[in-house]
């Protein structure tokens, strides 16, 4: 499991640019609805945020290059635990965000595997096709690096 995903670019994008890129281009339909971290949590304040699983949400952040160890600019992807009572508001049994690719994720879950099962599994395939398709919308635009 690698549970975090970086993807280069050539522009330093803001939290709030980041943000209106995908309120202007991300499908919703096909990989679901996002939020600012703040309105899912006081935790998850400076990420976008976007569902997994019942336990685990993917944030989403820019970094821009500088310091010591940070060479580029980048967006990044990772899984981290989901806050108590955020699924009330944002149903991921209702409306699964990969019903069609995913059609035993609440069927497994439900099943009742592990925290650590479920963080290796079904959060981190979830990570890697929103993380794919990050990448595809960032190259589309000219914003890869």
């Amino acid at each position: 499991m690698i549970g975090r995903q970086v993807i280069a670019t050539n522009k330093a994008f803001t939290l709030e640019e980041l943000y209106q890129f995908m309120q202007e281009r991300w499908d919703p339909n096909e990989y679901n609805y996002f939020e600012m971290g703040d309105e899912v949590s006081p935790i998850y304040k400076g990420y976008i945020v976007l569902p997994a699983t019942p336990r685990f949400l993917v944030i989403v952040y820019p970094k821009a290059a500088g310091g010591l160890f940070n060479k580029e600019n980048k967006v990044v992807l990772t899984v981290t635990n989901t806050p108590e009572g955020y699924h009330e508001s944002l149903s991921l049994t209702e409306r699964d965000i990969f019903r069609g690719r995913h059609q035993n994720l609440i069927k497994t879950i439900a099943h009742g595997v592990s925290s650590e099962q479920e963080r290796k599994g079904p959060a981190e395939e979830i990570l890697q096709e929103y993380t794919a398709y990050m990448t595809q919308l960032l190259g589309m635009y000219g914003y890869l690096k």
